[in-house]
């Protein structure tokens, strides 16, 4: 029996084959080729048809995605204005870079120019040429010059004092004019450095010696102050020296010529007097100028006034130095005894150290206009003064840092020192020294009202006692003003001059009225509390000093002003139109004071009265108004 393997991978045995097997065995073959090759028909056909379904679908689906895209596209239509810009943009770019490109290329021309051109190598001298015997041929002109100038040898000093200073070499710019001739000429020849017209050369190197060696002669003036004794104390004048520039330049110029560059000079020197010795200072030291004014009853603003005049009194200031009314002073504050009094801050009445500060600053300020210095700073106050014809103040205050300012500079020829004394309500402010002034000559100023200001408007205070329709002014307004201050100088008596010095603008107030805007009337019966506490608040105002200052720079300032612009310690006038020299024994023009109410015109004569504490005296019954506020502009 043997073992086979038919197409579908079945084993079938096999034996002896009869015809009924064969046949059998043929059929069954047949039956199954046929079977397979159905079966294999039926798949094809199931493919094709699922082949085509596929393509169909594939090419639905591609032909609908194209429509789609192509109605997206007819409905999203392009943006020429968004194009526009683009382009717009792309060309600036385009320009910008140019422009950039261009600017660079230039720039990095110039620069290779100017770097030929510094780079550029000396020409060496082919012609056959000698500078004071010395053979400059090959050389280039920094390598002549470096040998010309080594062939001089220049090592010149002069000496003072045991002081030795080189001689600047005088022959470079000559040697530098043969060498620009020699090379510009270029052809053989010989040259000579000359030592002519070196005359302005030597004298400035004579004066720069003697800037460095000479010494000022000191006047005979004043040094120092005893405040115990109220006397300036004298220090001697001194000898000075000069070196006689004139012989030392002499000196350089023949040692040039003489071609003995390194020569050793002595320079000689002469002594010199001080214009002004101690004795004639001694004589001719006197008061320069003073003035005056009356303080309040305030005893808290008199402390004030006390404490700044003390700070001030025997201050020396030399010839040239600037004094500063801030700095001497210092700051106003509580820790230097200074008391809290009215001040203006920002419009509104308070309380504030210091005040009656001003008061001191701006009686100052007119001894030093009298004596003949020079104002450097100087500011007008917000309202009217009191103590001083308007025009004719000055302003200050200070945080510590900075704030406006008093200040003038010692013009004259020696120290001059300041002498303050305060009693019985009287501020006294003098200033001494050597005469600033020729004899017969006097400075005073004198102010003038040119315009009246509006005052702001009125401020209305609730009164239900009044009828509706009833007003009553409780406080009068006051006008602001704008004065114009003149400087007059006068010869014996006789004006000779009248300049302009200042300008100054004051603010005005305004009124204060009562009204009744609630449409009913309260009973009247017995005193009515509103307008009894409106009157003393008014009365307060209008008679009470208000002796500060005003915020400055948007800060709190110190207080010091005791200004107003009604009857009372106000001036007419001027207070140095008319000068009558004091009885003090060897006074100056200018002895000024401002009288009380009721007393003499601006240009009542006064003594000085001795320095007091000034924290006091009688009590005044009728004080002048004080009017203080914000800083007014200067002119």
């Amino acid at each position: 029996m043997s073992e086979t393997r038919n197409r579908t991978g079945e084993r079938s045995t096999s034996g002896p084959k009869t015809s009924r097997g064969r046949a059998a065995g043929q059929r069954s073959g047949t039956s199954s080729g046929r079977s397979a090759s159905s079966r294999q028909k039926s798949a094809d056909r199931v493919l094709a048809v699922q082949n085509a379904r596929s393509l169909g679908s594939g090419t639905g689906s591609t032909r609908r995605t194209a429509s789609s895209n192509r109605r997206r596209k007819r409905r999203k239509k392009p943006d020429f204005a968004k194009i526009l810009l683009i382009l717009i943009g792309i060309a600036i770019l385009i320009l910008c870079l140019a422009v950039g490109l261009k600017s660079c290329a230039k720039s990095d021309k110039e620069t290779e120019q100017k770097t030929a051109e510094t780079t550029e190598p000396e020409k060496e001298l082919k012609a056959e040429i000698t500078v004071n015997g010395i053979n400059v041929h090959g050389l280039t002109k920094s390598e002549a010059r470096e040998q010309v100038l080594k062939s001089i040898g220049w090592d010149m000093k002069v000496t003072f004092d045991g002081d030795t200073r080189s001689v600047e070499n005088l022959l470079e710019t000559k040697v530098d004019e043969v060498l620009d001739k020699a090379y510009s000429k270029g052809e053989s020849a010989s040259y000579t450095v000359s030592t002519d017209g070196l005359e302005d050369a030597a004298k400035a190197q004579a004066a720069s010696f003697a800037s460095a060696w000479d010494v000022e002669a000191r006047n005979g003036s004043i040094s120092s102050y005893d405040k115990t004794s109220g006397e300036f104390i004298f220090s001697g004048a001194e000898n000075g020296r000069a070196i006689n520039q004139e012989k030392l330049a002499g000196d350089i110029l023949e040692a040039v010529k003489a071609g003995d560059y390194k020569r050793a000079i002595t320079a000689s020197a002469s002594e010199t007097q001080p214009e002004i010795t101690e004795a004639q200072a001694k004589a001719s030291f006197k008061r320069l100028g003073t003035f005056t004014t009356t303080t309040t009853s305030n005893k808290d603003r008199n402390e004030n006034i006390r404490i700044a005049s003390s700070a001030i009194n025997g201050v020396i200031i030399q010839p040239g130095e600037e004094f500063s009314f801030n700095l001497t002073t210092g700051n106003r504050t509580v820790d230097k005894g200074y008391k809290a009094a009215g001040a203006y801050v920002n419009g509104v009445l308070v309380e504030e150290p210091g005040g009656g500060v001003c008061q001191v600053s701006s009686t100052l300020y007119n001894a030093v206009v009298f004596s003949g210095l020079k104002t450097t700073e100087r500011h007008a106050h917000s309202y009217e003064p009191s103590y001083v014809t308007p025009g004719e103040d000055a302003m200050v205050s200070y945080d510590g840092h900075t704030g406006p300012d008093m200040k003038f500079v010692n013009n004259s020829k020696t120290a001059v020192g300041i002498k303050t004394s305060f009693s019985n309500q009287k501020l006294t402010v003098s200033i001494y020294g050597c005469p600033i002034l020729e004899d017969g000559v006097t400075l005073s100023m004198h102010s003038e009202k040119v315009k009246e200001l509006d005052p702001p408007k009125p401020e209305y205070v609730e009164d239900p006692t009044l009828q509706p329709a009833e007003e009553k002014e409780v406080k009068a307004a006051v006008p602001g003003s704008r004065w114009v201050t003149n400087l007059v100088t006068k010869k014996d008596g006789v004006v000779v001059s009248e300049t302009l010095l200042h300008n100054s603008t004051y603010n005005g107030k305004p009124a204060t009225i009562k009204r009744n805007t609630s449409g009913t009337v309260q009973s009247t019966e017995g005193t009515d509390p509103s307008e009894s506490s409106t009157e003393s608040a008014s009365e307060s105002e209008s008679k009470a000093p208000e002796t500060g200052e005003p915020s400055y720079g948007g800060s709190t300032v110190s207080p010091g002003n005791d200004p107003g612009s009604q009857p009372g310690n106000a001036q007419t006038q001027g207070p140095g139109d008319v000068i009558t020299p004091s009885t003090e024994a060897a006074d100056g023009p200018g002895s000024v004071t401002v009288p009380d109410s009721g007393s003499g015109g601006p240009g009542s004569v006064t003594a000085p009265t001795s320095a007091g504490s000034g924290s006091g005296g009688p009590a005044e019954t009728a004080a002048g108004p004080s009017e203080v506020g914000l800083i007014a502009p200067i002119g």
